[in-house]
């Protein structure tokens, strides 16, 4: 199959890019240097030549903090990005695939996020990622939104290269313990994608577009990931850090509100199409692997 993969270097991306070429499709990837998808022209341009029989959406403006600053960018690339993608799609009846995050949801509820639960984001980022969810789910009926959260891999930064970073730096490090949420593999999202890319045509024929939710398992927090990584991480080099100290959301503020609920719930996916969670700490270790044969 053709494809094109917008966001082609960030952290799901370069991940789709090198295994969909591996599963034998023909790859268009575009990242914002080939493709703006904040320029509805050039959008309509690209897909209309492209020849593509899917469209991957992977781009987005990720950095949460910074957001609050610059919200006109990050609508511009969260909101206004997936709906020129998505009209252009429709134009063309070419089904589109687009990454969503946990942040749309506030964090509130006791238990795991459904993809029927209300969004309530906290911060600029998160209305923008919401904003662009409804957009696709306005302008193309032949859409995929995938919810995912806690992304980390090879390419980019994430906190697995952060806590990395830290742990060769300082004797102790102080980690948040009152957020929940699942550690995902870039990897793993990416496989997903390209199962589901694999079964257009069942999903046309049941009807089966929407939005769902894939994420790690088991659920833990920031601390949990951390000491896992600098655990993990310790097979392969000497760290100067011997302590990963628990600390409140309050002992560490940011200029965005982050959910201390961010758990997903992603049933759907399974009771639909057999896919099933995977194990973060396993994934943490391939990653592991592959970072230190770099």
């Amino acid at each position: 199959m053709r494809l094109a993969i917008i966001g082609a270097k960030g952290q799901v991306g370069w991940e789709l890019q090198r295994r969909a070429l591996a599963l034998g499709h023909e790859v268009l990837a575009w990242d914002v240097a080939e493709l703006d998808i904040t320029q509805p022209a050039a959008v309509d341009q690209a897909l209309a030549t492209s020849g593509v029989q899917a469209v991957i959406n992977a781009a987005a403006y990720t950095a949460v903090d910074r957001a609050e600053q610059e919200p006109e960018r990050a609508f511009a690339v969260n909101r206004d990005g997936p709906a020129h993608l998505a009209f252009s799609c429709a134009q063309m009846n070419i089904p589109l695939l687009h990454i969503s995050t946990d942040y749309v949801f506030d964090g509130s509820k006791s238990g795991p996020y459904t993809e029927d639960d209300p969004a309530a984001p906290l911060g600029v980022y998160g209305q923008s990622k919401w904003a662009g969810d409804q957009a696709v789910q306005r302008l193309l009926p032949q859409h995929l939104i995938l919810r995912v959260s806690w992304v980390f891999g090879m390419e980019g930064q994430n906190f697995v290269k952060t806590i990395l970073r830290l742990a060769r730096e300082r004797a102790e490090l102080r980690v948040v313990v009152d957020q929940h949420g699942c550690p995902t593999y870039a990897g793993a999202i990416a496989d997903i994608l390209l199962n589901l890319v694999g079964r257009l045509r069942e999903i046309e024929t049941g009807n089966l577009w929407g939005t769902y939710h894939y994420c790690g398992a088991p659920a833990t927090t920031w601390h949990g990931f951390a000491s896992a990584i600098v655990e993990q991480a310790r097979h392969y080099e000497p760290l100067k850090a011997d302590k990963v100290m628990a600390i409140t959301t309050a002992e560490y503020p940011t200029p965005a509100a982050r959910p201390v609920n961010s758990v997903l719930d992603g049933s759907r996916l399974t009771d639909r199409f057999g896919i099933h969670p995977s194990a973060w700490q396993s994934d943490l270790s391939t990653l592991l692997s592959a970072l230190y044969e770099r």
